[in-house]
């Protein structure tokens, strides 16, 4: 049986991932850090998954759940590591708090918890990051979470060439404007979230969000299907990263 770990999966793209995967007859464990979600997860998803708190900004949590897998699983086939946070702020506005939560959770937790958990991948197996269309823009305001996504696609190209030898590919996708509960910021009251929406329809070549299951598709496919490719970043982002000149 095919064994998954997605960090991040009680909403949005991880929860669409989970669902994916568990159709496929996989066996996953899902990590998320808030009550409320975490149980929603385990109620719609059911017995085929394992639901876990954790808390990638802690390292006493990412420890724990090492030790969690190795118990429950014994070994993994795929790991994605899906959770992030995101705060806007434009450079005067930035605080030294904001900067840590960032990096925090984005950056270090993501290293770590990668670090504690590669050893169970089985050779062969894979990792998918989700990074973001902001990792290789300048979008004003998210100067702080850009940089932290960028060291995440860092992180995987590294760690692309590391893993060769055990056969593990380490890939990403890397989503635009996604239409999820949090539309990739928490915080957000609901007019600035509508605010947000029509800003993404708009500067999106395809004039729409994507869906967390469109991210789930792609980040399947580079966990599953693309056995040849390692060390790539998949856009899942309706041609907002690509330049496109869009008629009218």
């Amino acid at each position: 049986m095919t064994n998954a770990v997605i960090i991040g999966g009680t909403i949005g793209m991880g929860l669409a991932i989970a669902r994916r995967l568990l159709g496929q007859g996989a066996q996953v464990l899902l990590t998320g850090r808030n009550e409320k979600n975490l149980e929603e997860a385990a109620r719609e998803l059911g017995d085929g998954a394992q639901v876990v708190r954790s808390d990638l900004a802690s390292m006493a949590d990412i420890q724990a759940l090492g030790a969690t897998v190795e118990e429950r699983l014994g070994s993994i086939d795929h790991l994605f590591v899906n959770a992030g946070v995101a705060e806007f702020g434009l450079l005067a506005d930035i605080t030294e708090e904001s900067y840590d939560r960032q990096f925090g959770v984005n950056t270090k937790g993501v290293l770590f918890t990668v670090q504690r958990l590669a050893p169970l991948i089985r050779e062969g197996g894979s990792i998918v990051f989700t990074t973001s269309v902001a990792d290789a823009s300048g979008s004003p305001g998210m100067g702080v979470y850009s940089a932290s996504k960028a060291a995440v696609w860092s992180l995987a190209q590294v760690l692309a060439a590391e893993l060769l030898p055990r056969k593990i590919r380490v890939n990403a996708v890397s989503p635009g404007f996604i239409d999820t509960p949090t539309n990739g910021a928490a915080g957000l009251s609901e007019a600035e979230r509508a605010a947000i929406h029509e800003v993404g329809d708009a500067t999106t070549p395809m004039r729409r969000h994507g869906t967390s299951d469109e991210v789930a598709a792609a980040a399947l496919f580079l966990a599953t299907e693309a056995t040849f490719t390692t060390g790539v970043k998949l856009p899942v982002d309706g041609g907002l990263g690509q330049n496109l000149t869009v008629p009218g």
